[in-house]
C-alpha cells in the first residue's frame, strides 16, 4: 500500500520537475530568455489561467461545494485565515515590506492544487476528490490572489512615490486602496472566477461543447507555467537560503501538520481529515513565480521555493500519506 501511493506521488511530481527542467534547459541553451519567459507568463495570466478558471468553477456542482461542510472550513482555515495571520506577523511584528510580506504570504498559503492535486488527490479519492480541489480553488482564486494583487500593487504604487509625504488623510489612503481595488477587479485571473462563482450561486451548468472550447486553451496553463519558471529558474540562478528553507517548511510541513492537529482535535471523519491535511500538503503554487516576476519582487527566493519545495514534496506528501492513512 505504501509502494503504491508514494508511486503515485511520484508519477504526479515527476511530470512537473521535468516540465521544469525543461525549461530550466531551454534558458542555458539560449533558446528562450527572461523576457521571452515573459510573453508566456502574460499569455498566461491574461488568457490561458482564466480561461481555466472559467471552465473549472463552473464545472463544479454548485450543491458540491456549498455541502462541503467541515472540510471548507477547515480549507478556509489553512488558506485564508493562514494569510492574514501569517501577513499581520510578517509587516507589523518583524517590519516587512508591504510587497515582500504580500508575496511571502501567497508563497506560504497557497498550495499547488490545480496542477499537483488533481493527480494525486484523484488517484487516492476518486471522484469526491473533486470537492477539496474545488473549495481550495475558489479560495485562492477568490481570496488570496486578488488580495495579494491589491497589496502588491498598492506597495508598489508607494514606492514610485517615495517622496510624498507619508502623513497623508485617512481619506486619502482609502481613495488609493479603492483605485487599486478596482485596477486588481480588472485583471481576467481576478474578475473570471469571480464571475464564474456568480453563475455557479445561481445555478448555471456549463455545456459540455462549450466546456471544451474553453478548456483548449485553459490545458496549456499548468505546462506553460512550469516552462516559463524554468526559463526564471536558469535565469535567476536558483539557491538555497535559510528563507527558502523556511518557506518551503511552512508550506510543506507545518500548515498541513497544524491543519491536522485541528481535525482531529475537531473529531472529524477520517475521510474528511485525509482530503483536508493532503490538499493543504501540496507544496506552493506556480503562480507566486509568476507573481514575483511581475512584481520584480524576490524572483530568486520564489522560484528557489518552487523549486526546492515541489523536489522535497515527494518526501513531505508520503509522510502526510502514512501519517493520515494511519
Amino acid at each position: 500500500m505504501t509502494t503504491a501511493l508514494l508511486l503515485t506521488i511520484i508519477e504526479a511530481i515527476l511530470p512537473i520537475l521535468v516540465t521544469l527542467g525543461l525549461g530550466y534547459l531551454a534558458a542555458w541553451r539560449r533558446d528562450f530568455d527572461s523576457h521571452q519567459a515573459g510573453v508566456l507568463i502574460r499569455l498566461v495570466m491574461l488568457y490561458a489561467l482564466p480561461l481555466a478558471l472559467l471552465a473549472s468553477i463552473l464545472s463544479t456542482p454548485r450543491e458540491r461545494v456549498l455541502s462541503a461542510g467541515p472540510l471548507a472550513v477547515l480549507i478556509l482555515i489553512a488558506m485564508l485565515g493562514a494569510y492574514i495571520i501569517i501577513f499581520s506577523t510578517l509587516r507589523w511584528g518583524f517590519r516587512i515590506k508591504q510587497g515582500e510580506a504580500a508575496l511571502i504570504t501567497m508563497t506560504i498559503t497557497g498550495p499547488s492544487v490545480p496542477f499537483i492535486g488533481i493527480p494525486v488527490l484523484g488517484q487516492l479519492f476518486g471522484p469526491i476528490s473533486a470537492v477539496p480541489i474545488s473549495v481550495a480553488a475558489l479560495i485562492m482564486n477568490l481570496c488570496q490572489l486578488p488580495l495579494t494583487l491589491i497589496l502588491m500593487s498598492h506597495a508598489q504604487q508607494r514606492g514610485q512615490h517615495i517622496h510624498k509625504d507619508t502623513t497623508s488623510s485617512w481619506h486619502t489612503t482609502m481613495r488609493e486602496l479603492s483605485g487599486h481595488l478596482l485596477h486588481s477587479c480588472k485583471e481576467p485571473v481576478v474578475w473570471a472566477p469571480l464571475f464564474a462563482f456568480i453563475l455557479v450561486l445561481c445555478g448555471f451548468q456549463l455545456p459540455a461543447s462549450l466546456k471544451g472550447s474553453l478548456q483548449l486553451l485553459g490545458h496549456a496553463t499548468g505546462g506553460t507555467a512550469l516552462f516559463a519558471s524554468g526559463v526564471v529558474l536558469c535565469a535567476r540562478q536558483v539557491r538555497f537560503s535559510p528563507a527558502v528553507g523556511l518557506m518551503v517548511l511552512a508550506r510543506n510541513v507545518v500548515i498541513p501538520l497544524t491543519i491536522y492537529a485541528i481535525a482531529y482535535t475537531w473529531r472529524v471523519p477520517s475521510l474528511t481529515l485525509q482530503e483536508t491535511v493532503l490538499t493543504m500538503a501540496m507544496p506552493s503554487a506556480t503562480m507566486n513565480v509568476i507573481l514575483a516576476i511581475r512584481y520584480h519582487t524576490m524572483e530568486r527566493e520564489i522560484a528557489s521555493v518552487l523549486f526546492f519545495g515541489t523536489a522535497s514534496a515527494i518526501f513531505t506528501l508520503a509522510f502526510f500519506i502514512w501519517l493520515t492513512h494511519s
